[in-house]
This record gives C-alpha cells, structure tokens and sequence, in this order.
C-alpha cells in the first residue's frame, strides 16, 4: 500500500514538471508576449518575467519592442531634372502596438522595407538633383511623412529616416567638377581684382604724399636697397625712379654752349662799318626775300633754299685755278 502510494506521488509530481516545462515561458525584457487560445488572440498582453500558459491550447508569440535598423537597398531613379541617380536609404523604426504587428500585418519587417524602397522611388522622381545633393533633411522629413502614414495601423511606428548616399554618373561628376572650378575661379579674379582696386588706392596717396616732398621717394628707393640686400644677393638691380632725373635736371646749372648763345653780338668800330653780326643779318633778309620771291617747287623753306645755295658758291673751285682773275 505504501509502495502504490509512494509511486502515485512520484507520478504526480513527474506530471506536475512535465505541464509546468510544457506551460512555463520566459518573456525578456525588451519583448511582450501575445498568448493565442485557439487561435484567438488573448486581450492580456504577457509583461516580460516568467509567465504561464496552457499546454496544447494556447500558443506565445513574441515581439521585438527594440528599434530595428532597416536597410534600403539602393534605387535608381530619374530626378524632376532628368538626371539618373542611385539613391540608398536607412531607415529605424519600432513596435509600438504588438497586437497590430503580428495580427494587421503578416511580416511587418518586410512590410517596412517594401514600403521604405517605394517611397524612395517616389522621393527621387520627386527632388531635382541639387536637393538631393545640398538638401537631404527636408527630403528625409518627407520619406518618413510617406513611409510613416501605412505604418501607423501595422503597429509601427518611423523613428527616422536617413539618406545615406547618392551616386551620380561619371558624366555628371565631371561637369560638376568642371561647374565648381569655373565658380571658384570666377571668385579668385573678383578678390584679385578687388585687392588691386584697394592697391591703386592706397599707391595713389602714397604718390601723392611723396609728390610734396620729393626726398621722400629717394628715402623709400634707400629703403628698398635695404631691403633686397638684406637677402646677400650677389647681384642688385637698382631700380632708378624717373621723378629722381626731373628733380635733377632741374638743380643742374645751364650748360655753357646755351650762355654763349644769350649772349650779344660785339659791334665794330665806326670808321670799320657795320660788324659781321651786322653784315649777317643785313645780308640774310636780302637773300630771304629773293628766294621768297622765287618759290621753290620741292616744298624746302625759302630760308633753306639761300642758305644750301651759299654754300655751294663758297665750295666751288675756280675755273682756272692757274690763272689769277682779273
């Protein structure tokens, strides 16, 4: 008797463990537990901690309440611009409804992605290139704006959504390229052509003060000599201002040749007649006015024309240069 009651105990308790390893679960932290009797699903939502359920009638599914990082793959599409691109994505998003996510939709995840690449497309035929490239936080508000609308009765709910990169044609890269060098070049020459008006400016008061004192400009010239020696070139080239000749030329003296020709004629004396400055200018306005008289037709001065014909009679040789004349 105490053998039968000893092995009925022992049964029972052996059935006790078999039900309670059939009927225990585990629920972790980050997962909520939906219990379905028959097929229909239990209105209590399982907490995370140790849980209960009944052998063979009901069944427990889990849910993941962790934000889960999607990827996009890339999409290649036509930009509003007519520009074909390569676009991929990211997007995160979790659980917030765990009924939802296991009853309205078969595999939420899937769901998610399907939809996330869809809207991408949409996005690209959407944007022009330049938002694409310079503007992708409003492009990103907009992809979670599309992505999240659906979501919304799956359960799930858009945490973000980032556009990781955009691949362009080679093509397109190049005049880019050649775009972006054309605008910094166009910059470089507005700075260099603005510092040269701001130069020409202040050269021009500089040139204005040294132009009021004139040893300034050969104190700046020693200056500059300072300063290129100070290099121990073996070779200096001296630049020689031209405003250094003009205050020169006018501290030299008159030369003696332009003296002389200031001054006057010495006349002769009286019983002599008239001197030979006199006899000059009385012969030279006689022979003017003949030769005015006559106009030659070769264009020369008539001034000209007596003087070349005076020297040609004081050239010529006699003759008979044997014979003295009579």
């Amino acid at each position: 008797m105490v053998e039968e009651l000893l092995t009925a105990v022992v049964a029972a308790g052996v059935g006790v463990a078999v039900y309670m390893g059939a009927a225990a679960r585990v629920v972790k932290q980050y997962e909520r537990g939906l219990v379905f009797r028959f097929g229909r699903l239990r209105e209590e939502i399982r907490p995370p901690g140790f849980t209960v359920i009944v052998p063979v009638i009901d069944r427990l599914r889990k849910v993941n309440m962790q934000i889960v990082t999607l990827p996009v793959p890339a999409q290649e599409g036509i930009t509003r611009d007519n520009v074909t691109v390569r676009v991929d994505a990211v997007v995160y998003f979790k659980v917030v409804d765990p009924a939802n996510a296991v009853v309205a939709v078969e595999d939420y995840r899937f769901a998610v992605s399907q939809m996330a690449q869809t809207s991408l497309r949409s996005i690209i035929g959407k944007s022009d290139l330049d938002d694409l490239l310079s503007n992708r936080e409003m492009l990103n508000q907009g992809l979670e704006l599309m992505i999240d609308s659906p979501a919304v009765g799956w359960g799930v709910q858009i945490d973000r959504v980032e556009i990781k990169d955009v691949s362009l044609p080679e093509t397109m890269k190049r005049s880019m390229a050649r775009q972006a060098e054309a605008d910094r070049e166009r910059r470089a020459r507005v700075i260099n052509a603005d510092a040269e008006l701001q130069a020409s400016h202040k050269l021009a008061e500089a040139a204005e003060v040294m132009s009021e004192q004139p040893a300034a400009l050969q104190l700046r010239l020693l200056h500059t000599v300072v300063a290129v020696a100070a290099e121990k070139n073996s070779t200096l080239v001296l630049p020689f201002p031209v405003e250094l000749l003009r205050f020169l030329e006018r501290a030299a003296p008159p030369p003696p040749a332009a003296a002389a020709r200031e001054e006057p004629a010495p006349a002769g004396p009286a019983s002599e007649g008239p001197g030979p400055a006199e006899v000059d200018a009385a012969v030279v306005p006689t022979a003017a006015a003949a030769v005015d008289a006559t106009a030659p037709e070769d264009g020369l001065s008539a001034l000209d024309r007596a003087a070349e014909e005076r020297a040609l009679g004081a050239a010529e040789p006699p003759l008979f240069p044997d014979e003295s004349p009579p």
